[in-house]
């Protein structure tokens, strides 16, 4: 099915099942602890041998020589693979570094080998006793430093995404010196770990010349890809099944080495071989989210109006990487008619640095959205009308282009309205709550839309029973009860009568779970397969397809009636392809983020006390399971706003705080009270579905919203995150 015109009246707008609050139906086999995760799958392959890689001792550097003799000789020890006995290895496509070093190494904790043996614990031990000779060469690990002489992505170095390396309309630098009111600000966001609850795992085993991974990823096509191009075979060679995954927030999207090694070290052992990442791995030897250094400027008319923006932001990444994209929002957001974005990328010899929960916006917006706020200070305006002064419904950057859809001023006003804004008191630092300063902070929330073509696989059994087949993964994000509310409506037939495997990439090639596009685009390939499949369907029982009503596992037409078991044993596969209504309108999604936060006037202590998200995102598919996900990621903003940080080792190249008790990540009891509120409006210029993403808007904005409300009430304003207490506490207000 081509998606090339606005969609019209379809069965998804009937609105029987899909839209309705519906319990995650994986929920009981999670809760049971039932539902098969990677490094569990005890049952599908018999004689399981335990895998431990080991990490490169050095950041950037040479290994001269690996003994491995001791570790052969201990306990139960039945394979050892480093680069010496791999074989030729190529690099996967969308990996940046080898997943396995050697000779080179090019950042700490690459993996340089594998020990198997019996049990987990003998390869451990074993791993310990691996002695290896290392050259270390000087490495680039400090941003602050490196920045000073990046080069501009897309520019100079002949890297980057073809866009030019400054990206200019009108003449920013001209509007921004005739400015009544102006702005120019530095803000810093640190490195970042996915600390998804389960590590990377996997588990190989060879048939002869046929490879099967049961894995925990994102993008099951992409894993099954790459994995066959490093191992250097057929892709038609792997098979990869994912079909629960314990979280990822983008850590999960690529081939990592936990896949790799296990295939190495179960082809040398020649038996099935399970590998688990430990947590100080999943930090230093996966990917991060990396650190930015972002100025931002802004310029205004005395009544509010912007005349000129500039948003420029440095990252890092090892050679070939890319940019965290933090200007990405800031060229669509705010209308103004003058306006520059541009990046660097620094070369650094630290870990991957690539794709967590809203790459671009999520850090992005925590500068652009605490300038705009700073902005509306100077002009003596409240926070939400200068942004509601400043919004546009074209793209600023090509006023001929409107946006699909944008109820980004409903969300503002709707938010100012239930969380009470109107009691905020504009002067900071004027509320207080016996020792607590108290404060109410906003900002604006931000994501583009992306749709990937996704395809499925629908049948019909004798019992009239549906069941889909797709390689779409769920990550926690209630895929397999969004899909089955589309099949349930589409077909006409009770929720209860869907089968919904996942995650197996010899099913239909899906959308995957990533970039927020999943749930429009895996529902709406599902929605292709069983449109083919009523067809099929009408033309067997005799009905006119274009007259066909499938409803109450039933076929009707006219005075006829049939049910759906008559078609037992007829499929359909197909998917959806997305012409340019992408490129004809700009589809974003939009949020409303408000906060109140208190500080201890003593201590420096913050506690946020309540949050509100307004969202327009489009038609919501399930409003249980979309709500999970925004709090879920406000949450995660509560995170990225006042403690995530990794700890770089600026002298031998590492994250510090590898670990679950050094980095430390927010939990619900950090936020007493959440609230989300769904505009709920279907975008006819999006799919099939008329939905959109949300679980990435619910993180754009929060970060700026709770520096806001700590600003508001402390008359601090701290630009460099994560807003730890020392940051602050001198400059606290007297205590009275």
């Amino acid at each position: 099915m081509k998606f090339e015109t606005p969609a019209g009246t379809n069965p998804i707008d009937q609105l029987k099942v899909v839209g309705r609050p519906t319990p995650r139906i994986d929920g009981p086999r999670k809760t049971t602890g039932t539902a098969p995760y990677a490094y569990e799958r005890h049952d599908v392959a018999p004689n399981q041998a335990y895998g431990f890689i080991l990490g490169s001792a050095i950041a950037k550097g040479r290994i001269n020589r690996i003994d491995t003799r001791e570790a052969e000789a201990a306990p139960g020890v039945l394979a050892i693979v480093s680069h010496e006995n791999a074989g030729k290895l190529e690099k996967g496509s969308k990996n940046t570094a080898k997943l396995l070093a050697g000779p080179t190494v090019d950042h700490y904790h690459q993996a340089v080998a594998i020990v198997v043996a019996e049990t987990f614990e003998q390869a451990r031990a074993a791993a310990g006793l691996i002695r290896i000779d290392y050259t270390r060469s000087t490495g680039r690990f400090d941003l602050a430093k490196e920045a000073e002489n990046a080069p501009l992505y897309g520019g100079n170095s002949g890297e980057g995404s073809g866009a030019p390396p400054i990206e200019r309309v009108g003449t920013f630098e001209a509007a921004f010196d005739k400015a009544p009111v102006k702005l120019d600000a530095f803000y810093t966001t640190p490195d970042e770990t996915h600390a998804m609850m389960e590590p990377h795992a996997s588990i190989a085993a060879w048939n002869g010349d046929k490879l099967t991974v049961w894995t925990s990823n994102q993008m099951i096509a992409w894993g099954k890809e790459d994995l066959a191009k490093t191992l250097g075979i057929p892709a038609e060679n792997v098979r990869m099944d994912s079909p629960f995954v314990g979280g990822g927030f983008g850590g999960k999207l690529f081939l990592r080495a936990d896949a790799v090694m296990a295939a190495l070290g179960a082809r040398a052992a020649g038996r099935p071989v399970k590998v688990a990442l430990t947590r100080p791995m999943s930090i230093n030897n996966t990917t991060h989210r990396p650190a930015t250094i972002q100025r931002v400027r802004l310029g205004a008319t005395r009544d509010g109006k912007l005349t000129a923006i500039a948003h420029e932001s440095t990252s890092g990444d090892l050679p070939e990487g890319g940019p965290e994209t933090a200007v990405s929002q800031t060229k669509l957001l705010y209308a103004a008619p003058n306006r520059m974005t541009a990046m660097r990328l620094a070369v650094l010899d630290l870990p991957e640095g690539n794709a967590m929960r809203a790459p671009g916006e999520a850090p992005g917006m925590m500068a652009l959205e605490v300038a705009m706020d700073e902005m509306a200070e100077k002009l003596g305006m409240d926070p939400v009308a200068f942004r509601i002064a400043n919004d546009t419904m074209v793209d600023p950057e090509d006023p001929k282009r409107q946006f699909s859809q944008r109820h980004l001023v409903e969300c503002l006003r709707t938010g100012a309205d239930r969380f009470g804004w109107s009691r905020r008191n504009p002067k900071p630092a004027q509320v207080r709550d016996g020792r607590w300063l108290v404060g109410m902070g906003m900002a604006v929330g931000f994501r583009n839309n992306i749709n990937q073509k996704s395809a499925a696989r629908v049948g019909i059994d004798a019992k009239g029973m549906v069941t889909v087949a797709t390689d779409m993964t769920d990550i926690g994000t209630g895929s397999y009860t969004i899909i089955a509310q589309t099949a349930a409506e589409t077909m006409g037939v009770p929720l209860d009568k869907v089968i919904v495997l996942l995650g197996d990439s010899d099913f239909p090639v899906s959308a995957g779970s990533g970039g927020q596009w999943g749930g429009n685009s895996s529902t709406a390939g599902v929605y292709a397969a069983c449109m083919k499949l009523r067809e099929t369907v009408a033309a067997k029982l005799g009905f006119n397809s274009a007259d066909a009503v499938f409803e109450d596992s039933e076929v009707r037409s006219g005075n006829r009636t049939a049910s759906l078991k008559e078609a037992a044993g007829l499929s359909a596969e197909a998917g959806i392809e997305f012409g340019d209504l992408g490129k004809q309108y700009q589809q974003s999604t939009f949020a409303g983020h408000f906060v109140e936060a208190a500080v201890e006037a003593y201590t420096g202590e913050i506690r946020i006390r309540r949050m509100l998200a307004v969202c327009d995102a489009g038609r919501i598919l399930n409003p249980i399971a979309a709500r999970s996900q925004v709090i879920g990621a406000m949450t995660m903003g509560a995170g990225a706003a006042l403690m995530e940080e990794l700890a770089v080792d600026k002298r031998l190249g590492f994250f510090v705080n590898h670990d679950l008790a050094g980095y430390e990540v927010p939990v619900h009891a950090d936020i007493p009270h959440q609230e989300v509120v769904f505009l709920d409006y279907p975008d006819d210029k999006t799919s099939p579905m008329k939905a959109k993403g949300v679980g990435e808007l619910g993180l754009c904005g929060v970060g700026a919203a709770i520096a806001n409300a700590i600003y508001n009430a402390t008359g601090v304003r701290v630009r460099d995150y994560p807003i730890t207490l020392e940051k602050h506490l001198e400059r606290l207000p007297a205590i009275a």
